[in-house]
């Protein structure tokens, strides 16, 4: 049975106190039956035995009341801001409703308790709270900041509360939080105080020996510090005040945390700390007068003490990114000690202490580093008291680019508004999202287009059998994803390629056709394909029936061979020398000298023998005037000779070969296991030659396959097949 809920005496009077102090604070933004109301519900909850002590021992009515009091003393908040942290515990222990809260006191309130309970179900799901990508979920997921700054002053009261609590484990990730989370937000919001608090408490709890040790050394070498600020500014005062500048002074002591941070970076001891306070110069002047009297100032001080020039930071004429301006100096004062001098004026150091953009509205900030300007804006609005009817605007709409999910194991990722599950199972991994059939979202199933929002969590269905379809292109949002896709998309192309080649060449050859590129391209086109790949790919979807190719293929060949015919019928018939007493060209000693300079002659390589650099060559004169280069060994040389011996040119090579050339080997050998992949393999580490296909047939424990290479020269190429050779059950090469 659950204990019944008591208060203790001193618990009660420090309660009476706190409730005295915000009825005096913010008794004007009160409605007048505002304080009646919550002390009916909260005494309701106490006697129906609903709030009970947290795990720390704590007092939740008056840990809620001490948070309220941080957040209207040191942050400002005011009515909506209190209440809802005074209420907030009934609701998160199911004791009250949002609703309820909406009636009683309003929309502003439960908008901010609504808050609250999405962060409180946030942390359930466990998530890596060191992650920048939970800090912008956190904030993103507040949607008003009233959230953030009662979730900091929150976090401060508990450090406060923990210190003898013998729940160690819970007080370390409670510390661990402070550090990594709230203390960064903190300083963000220019809440520097209660940051410094977070940081110094969080080592405290963590680091127990360096913070004492440092605390220790401080309180030593207060006395001695102060009289040494003391003695140092005095000089500076008198001759800038001499000089009739307005302007004020501020000292300050490095914080614990940061000087072990120093400590650490620095790989010394306390002793080695040497700038364990600065000095900051504050000039009130007009903004066309800013420069010159901060350089006015660094003069009057560097003719005082000797300057480092290698610690001059010059923020004046060049300012950081986030738009800060000062100008940083380090000069060596007495007893010979480096003194740190910061020297900005009044609007210099609100922009520093609050944001570039302290008068804007909060609108129209997208960015990444857009959160830095918006928690920063939002100090400013609390300390130019325009924070009440400026608070209920601000919906955090930084994020409404990017959305924040988790993955079944609590790992948090980043993606594009609009991505799906498609977006999340390839990030995850290609293999993950080429086979992704669905998924679910917060454990519902759903299609992989389910759009994924803030706070969800994703699990990713996968089928063997599922391949990547070009829609998918438009189904994601993410660039890596795009990528994946349109990778895995080739990858298959070129598998379906080949497959659908292969067929076409079984079928053909089933026929005892003789497949020619030439004729094949021609075929191609005419049957309206602009690439050869989405040719072979409907062979491969089954849109097109191989037995179509073929009879179109018959057709083409036919037709074209009896153009030829008659064109060289008509040629040797009808066509005269138009200087009969110029020597025929095949009995001239004239060579066409073919090179990549080669102009003014229409020229091309024949499809029937593939010639490349290197090779012994001759040209034949077309009935278009232009030349055809083929090899010396062609298998149709011997019949334009016979027949058309007036048209052969000699021609020769030129030059070094740097064009690649088509060429095909026809590799013939035992079926081994192995074979083709050890082929494969000495073709990719060749320099300078690219494998455009490959065929392979088996039969009866032989295998014959085709090798569509390109090429530079024959001199790789002998190099090629002097190595295909040495491949193990290699019997013979042939180029064809």
């Amino acid at each position: 049975m659950t204990e019944k809920f008591e208060f203790t005496r001193s618990e009660l009077d420090e309660i009476r106190k706190i409730m005295s102090h915000l009825r005096k604070t913010i008794g004007d933004t009160l409605k007048s039956d505002d304080e009646d109301k919550i002390k009916q519900h909260l005494k309701k909850a106490i006697y129906d035995n609903q709030i009970q002590r947290d795990v720390f021992g704590l007092n939740p009515i008056l840990h809620a009341l001490r948070t309220a009091q941080i957040a209207v003393d040191e942050i400002g908040l005011k009515r909506d801001g209190v209440l809802a942290t005074l209420l907030y515990t009934l609701v998160v222990n199911n004791y009250s409703t949002i609703e309820e809260m909406q009636d009683k006191f309003g929309e502003s309130v439960a908008h901010v308790i609504r808050g609250l309970v999405r962060i409180q179900d946030l942390y359930k799901r466990n998530p890596i709270i060191e992650s920048d990508n939970f800090r912008n979920l956190l904030i993103s997921f507040s949607e008003d900041m009233r959230v953030i700054l009662i979730m900091i002053a929150d976090r401060v009261n508990l450090m406060r509360q923990i210190r003898d609590t013998n729940a160690v484990n819970e007080k370390h990730q409670v510390s661990e939080e402070a550090s990594y989370l709230y203390a960064p937000l903190a300083h963000k919001l220019g809440l520097y105080k209660l940051k410094s608090e977070l940081e110094d408490l969080s080592l405290k709890y963590l680091e127990h020996d360096a913070y004492y040790m440092i605390k220790d050394s401080l309180n030593a070498t207060k006395a001695a510090r102060d009289t040494y600020i003391k003695r140092f500014v005095g000089p500076i005062n008198e001759k800038l005040t001499s000089t009739g500048l307005k302007y004020h002074l501020k000292s300050r002591t490095k914080s614990i945390h940061s000087i072990w941070q120093k400590m650490k970076k620095q790989k010394c001891g306390f002793d080695g700390i040497y700038d364990l306070f600065a000095i900051r110069i504050i000039v009130d002047t007009p903004i066309e007068k800013e420069k010159m009297q901060c350089w006015q100032v660094y003069s009057i001080i560097t003719d005082m003490y000797q300057p480092n020039p290698k610690r001059l930071r010059d923020w004046l004429s060049v300012p950081k990114s986030n738009g800060y301006e000062s100008l940083h100096i380090t000069v060596l004062g007495p007893e010979n000690k480096w003194v740190e001098i910061q020297i900005r004026t009044e609007r210099m150091d609100e922009i520093a202490e609050h944001g570039l953009a302290a008068h804007w509205r909060y609108k129209g900030v997208k960015s990444e580093g857009g959160i830095d300007d918006w928690l920063a804006n939002i100090r400013a609005a609390l300390e130019n008291n325009d924070d009440l009817q400026l608070m209920d605007q601000f919906r955090m709409d930084l994020y409404e680019d990017e959305v924040y999910v988790f993955t079944p194991k609590g790992d948090l990722l980043k993606f594009p508004k609009g991505a799906t599950i498609l977006d999340f199972a390839y990030y995850i991994h290609s293999n993950i999202g080429n086979t992704c059939v669905g998924g679910k979202i917060n454990s519902k199933v759903v299609s992989f287009r389910e759009v994924l929002h803030s706070g969800d969590t994703v699990e990713v269905l996968t089928q063997s059998n599922q391949k990547p379809k070009r829609d998918w292109l438009n189904i994601v949002k993410s660039s890596k994803a795009k990528a994946k896709i349109r990778l895995a998309l080739k990858e298959t192309q070129a598998k379906e390629g080949l497959y659908a080649k292969e067929l076409i060449e079984r079928r053909f050859k089933n026929k005892k056709i003789e497949i020619e590129e030439s004729v094949m391209s021609h075929v191609i086109k005419k049957m309206g394909y602009k690439e050869n790949s989405d040719f072979y790919k409907d062979i491969a979807d089954e849109k097109l029936d191989p037995n179509v190719v073929i009879d179109k293929y018959l057709k083409t060949r036919d037709h074209d061979q009896n153009l030829n015919a008659v064109k060289s019928t008509e040629s040797a018939e009808n066509f005269a020398f138009e200087n009969p007493n110029e020597e025929l060209a095949y009995k001239n000693d004239d060579v066409l000298v073919i090179d990549r300079d080669l102009k003014g002659i229409d020229y091309k390589l024949a499809q029937c023998c593939h010639p490349i650099y290197g090779d012994d060559i001759f040209g034949f004169v077309t009935v278009t005037g232009g030349i055809t280069i083929h090899r010396k060994t062609c298998p149709n040389a011997p019949e334009l000779r016979k027949r058309f011996g007036y048209r052969i040119v000699n021609a020769k090579w030129s030059g070094k070969g740097s064009n690649q050339y088509i060429i095909t080997l026809r590799v013939i050998g035992n079926d081994d296991i192995g074979i083709v992949s050890n082929i494969t393999n000495i073709i990719s580490k060749q320099d300078k030659l690219t494998m455009r296909s490959i065929n392979i047939d088996s039969h009866d424990g032989l295998f014959s396959g085709n090798l569509v290479l390109m090429i530079e020269d024959t001199g790789k190429l002998n190099s090629l097949i002097k190595k295909l050779k040495t491949v193990k059950g290699v019997k013979q090469i042939i180029r064809i």
